[in-house]
């Protein structure tokens, strides 16, 4: 499937998902900072033809002075680094979330995970919630097994219902051995235009606990400044707008976060989903 130039040592992998896993490309964009970062090297490539419906997630392509240039086909890509200060390995993988047999996608993930000799997984979404820009934000999940989440004071998620990519993977590592971790941030619903460089600081902030290395933020921190900047310079135009977000404001600060936040991004996700079916 692919040659290592070395063995890999007790790798971490950390995967996202473009679409429906992916408001604000939060997560996405998390997995391509800690490539950039760490300066990832591709390892390689699922075959688009057995996973993608090309009419509904379209192949891109570029026109350079006049000649067009080579077609980019959506795929899943796997890249390895050794972070400066870690003593192991770092399994990146990130791509489209797939529009066609899930089962066997998640089948060949794994045996890439296995190949590559792989401990845990910590795959990341983004969903759109009724959260306030002006606090931190939330970031729940839930870890196989649960005392590895409760041992990083992750808040367990207690959602059922649709799932994505994200959850069809989780319990297909959790199921073959492997530990596995899901984390999720919660995206102001009302400004859910990528990109949102203050939920992928929040999800790099809890990737740190999972994955055993420091992780550079870069400019993230002061991205995240300015974008909050001028989110309250829109919301601050309409005063509906403005008193819809005090609302959520006091309504966040009168939950207890560390006993509650499981549940409550648990009921964001459900009203994310309600008003997904109704657009």
């Amino acid at each position: 499937m692919f040659k290592l130039d070395r063995e890999l040592v007790e790798p971490v992998m950390v995967a996202a998902f473009e679409g429906w896993n992916d408001a604000g490309e939060a997560a996405s964009l998390a997995v391509e900072h800690l490539s950039d970062m760490w300066g990832a090297q591709e390892l390689c490539a699922l075959a688009p033809d057995d996973y993608y419906d090309f009419q509904v997630t379209r192949p891109r392509m570029s026109v350079v002075e006049g000649r067009l240039g080579e077609v980019e086909w959506p795929t899943t890509r796997v890249r390895v680094v050794r972070p400066s200060n870690a003593r192991h390995d770092v399994v990146l993988v990130s791509g489209p979330e797939p529009n066609l047999r899930w089962r066997s996608y998640t089948a060949d993930l794994l045996a890439i995970a296995r190949e590559l000799g792989v401990r845990r997984i910590v795959l990341l979404g983004s969903l759109l919630a009724d959260a306030p820009h002006t606090r931190p934000v939330p970031v729940s999940g839930m870890a196989s097994p649960p005392e590895l989440g409760a041992r990083h004071g992750l808040d367990p998620s207690t959602y059922s219902g649709p799932t994505g990519i994200v959850g069809v993977v989780h319990e297909r590592f959790d199921a073959a051995g492997i530990e596995t971790v899901s984390l999720w941030a919660a995206i102001p619903h009302y400004v859910a235009h990528p990109p949102c460089p203050k939920a992928t600081l929040a999800l790099l902030s809890r990737v740190q606990d999972f994955v055993g290395a420091e992780v550079p933020f870069g400019d993230l921190p002061e991205e995240s400044v300015s974008w909050e900047s001028d989110v309250d310079s829109l919301t601050a135009e309409d005063e509906d707008i403005a008193a819809y977000v005090r609302g959520l404001e006091e309504a966040k600060d009168t939950v207890d976060l560390p006993e509650a936040s499981g549940d409550a991004i648990a009921r964001e996700f459900e009203r994310y989903l309600r008003r997904e079916d109704e657009t």
